[in-house]
């Protein structure tokens, strides 16, 4: 029977490794020493790698560094990474060596056994996979990368996504009049329509800050190698590296300025996490409007109505509850989570390296990708769906005493106060009591106290 593992060699002597894997023995040895959470390296991050392998062996072939069939073998086996094969072989945990290295061997491993399969000549995982590379300036530029990649092509689609949906919504039902709240008391009157456009506004906002952020997070580590003086990498790498992982990804990346800054520090990412955060603050204030506004049916505020997706209650017959904004709301707490990790990890930067980086990896990819999923979700299964209780809505705006804020520049504040009392302890509509309290008539009154008018703001004046 053959046997279930070879024996691999490297620098520190042999190690067993399973027949069939693709990795060597660096990897074995990381698998071996990290058995922690069992959770490897995100998809997104395996393929940002050899998105950087990849690029890295166009640009040695370029400086007419590395054999011309290497080279290709190295790139063709690195398209087969990308496109998600062979990802079964990156079983490293996350909790790992902090400078990632384990990873980057991994690859390094994985891809020059591929490559060795493709031409006639041993490709090395070091001399070759990883001329002119560190892992101290790799991880550091996979991050980047990955972080880049995953925010236009999953967070920006999603967002925008979301925007689309509440700007149709805004269309169908914005101008449905209903009772504002602040510390979730009665307030003066707005429109559907203001409430959503201000969701609109938190997620552009959001957007935005993203963009910014991500001006730092593509100017890339590569090039910096071992500390950031750039030792065996050739000093034209870096600005190839940089055209040829633009070309490749379809993304602007440029070199660093200071390589220092990529592999000392982490605060474009840290940076880019803030962003993320500020966009689950605003994924957790529109989770939790859409709850309260469909709290009841009879007992709550019953504003709207959000689609029935699944029952409630395993005791409870009949009970729907609003599932998705309540899952949202859990995915903006994890990012918010997330990002403390990310800043704690960003701390971490000793002399010329951060020894975090897969947990600063990690994390940040679990954030793109849940904000982007919940997006979506929140579109398509609460805004997009949900109708609107307008009987409840003009029933709460008929007895809402607040109202009479309006008359203050006519009546004066204290005297609108009296008026507002009476209403609330009688129970009676604002205007009823207006007629009786005031001189003002009816007519004159119902002009001033019009719920729509009053969203448009505006002095009122006798």
């Amino acid at each position: 029977m053959t046997s279930q593992y070879r024996i691999e060699k490297d620098s520190m002597g042999e190690v067993k490794v399973p027949q069939d894997a693709l990795y060597q023995a660096q990897t074995q040895r990381a698998v071996n020493n990290f058995p922690i959470s069992g959770i490897p390296m995100p998809q997104q991050f395996i393929q940002a790698l050899a998105y950087v392998k990849q690029a890295a062996a166009r640009s040695n072939l370029e400086l007419k560094l590395l054999d011309h069939d290497i080279a290709h073998a190295i790139i063709d086996s690195c398209q087969e990474i990308i496109d998600g094969q062979h990802l079964a072989q990156f079983p490293i945990d996350i909790f790992q060596t902090g400078s990632g290295t384990s990873s980057n061997m991994n690859a390094n491993e994985v891809i020059a056994t591929l490559a060795s399969q493709k031409c006639d000549q041993a490709v090395n995982p070091n001399d070759h996979v990883n001329m002119g590379q560190s892992s101290n300036d790799v991880i550091p530029t996979t991050i980047q990368v990955s972080g880049a990649l995953a925010c236009h092509t999953q967070l920006f689609p999603a967002i925008e996504h979301l925007i689309t949906v509440i700007d149709d919504k805004t269309q169908a039902v914005g101008q449905v009049v209903k009772t504002g709240r602040t510390h979730l008391m009665d307030a003066m009157p707005v429109t559907l329509g203001q409430e959503l456009q201000g969701w609109k506004s938190q997620l552009e906002k959001a957007h935005h800050g993203i963009s910014q952020a991500l001006e730092n997070v593509t100017a890339l580590a590569q090039g910096g190698t071992a500390v950031g003086t750039g030792i065996n990498a050739e000093p034209e790498f870096a600005a190839i590296f940089a055209n040829n992982i633009s070309v490749s990804t379809e993304i602007s990346f440029t070199a660093s300025d200071n390589f220092f800054y990529n592999l000392g520090s982490q605060d474009a990412i840290v940076a880019l996490s803030g962003q993320l955060k500020t966009t689950a603050v605003a994924i957790m204030k529109i989770s939790n409007d859409l709850r309260w506004m469909n709290s009841g049916p009879l007992a709550g505020l019953g504003e709207i109505e959000l689609e029935a997706l699944q029952p409630g209650s395993s005791i409870m017959p009949g009970k729907v509850n609003p599932v998705i904004p309540e899952a949202s709301a859990m995915v903006a707490a994890q990012v918010i989570g997330n990002d403390t990790t990310i800043t704690i990890a960003g701390q971490s930067g000793n002399f010329q390296l951060n020894v975090m980086l897969p947990v600063i990896a990690y994390n940040l990819i679990q954030s793109i990708e849940l904000l982007s999923n919940a997006a979506i979700l929140l579109a398509d299964k609460a805004i997009s769906s949900f109708s609107v209780r307008e009987d409840n809505l003009q029933q709460a705006l008929a007895k809402n005493p607040i109202l009479v804020t309006a008359l203050n520049p006519v009546i004066g504040y204290l005297k609108a106060a009296e008026i507002a009392k009476k209403a609330y302890q009688e129970q009676r509509p604002i205007i009823d009591v207006a007629v009786e309290e005031t001189e003002l008539g009816r007519d004159e009154l119902e002009q001033l106290l019009n719920p729509e008018k009053l969203t448009q703001g505006g002095v009122a004046h006798n």
